[in-house]
């Protein structure tokens, strides 16, 4: 089966696509977050997942909880949603979103996982190294992770970079049962 992430993104590039064109980025932004809380909301997912009603009850009680949230392209993107039977995937439709709005509007979001806490002149020099390497705005999450050894682990996007102990020990390992 196919990543959620894979299925989600042609519904983040339309409603992405919808939103530039009539300038209204923001409010798909909010109306993306909305029903990505609506749809992982443990009430609405029993809702969605009962096999008891059908798409068209789905469908009324989604939009009857986000009518005040939603306009009529975030409705009909719902309708669609509901019957091809993938609201699930609202939350991976709105980071989609997200990273569309946040990659047009010349930012990146990393993720730099360190085996120790990093400094704050060590953050602030690895995101303009990062913004060097990438012509683009860094918005930098940091977190620690010991299992990595030592070093550290960065990713941007779809690009990783692997200076972690744990990762030159894994390429060895590949390297020598290769």
């Amino acid at each position: 089966m196919a990543e959620l992430s894979t299925i989600a993104r042609p519904y983040a590039v339309a409603a992405y696509k919808l939103g530039k064109e009539k300038k209204a980025l923001a409010k798909w932004s909010e109306m993306l977050a909305f029903a990505a809380a609506v749809a992982t909301d443990a009430h609405m997912k029993t809702l969605i997942d009962s096999p008891k009603l059908d798409a068209a009850d789905v469908e009324a009680a989604f939009l009857k909880v986000g009518s005040d949230n939603l306009d009529a392209h975030g409705q009909n993107l719902i309708k669609i949603l509901v019957e091809y039977g993938r609201l699930s995937l609202l939350p991976a439709i709105a980071e989609a979103f997200e990273a569309l709005k946040a990659q047009d509007e010349g930012t990146l979001d990393a993720q730099i996982i360190a085996a120790a806490k990093l400094t704050a002149a060590q953050t602030k020099d690895l995101v303009k190294r990062l913004e060097a390497k990438f012509g683009k705005k860094i918005e930098a999450s940091v977190s620690v992770d010991p299992e990595i050894i030592g070093g550290i682990k960065i990713i941007v996007g779809d690009t990783v970079i692997d200076a972690s102990v744990q990762g030159q020990l894994q390429n060895l390992a590949y390297t020598l049962t290769a």
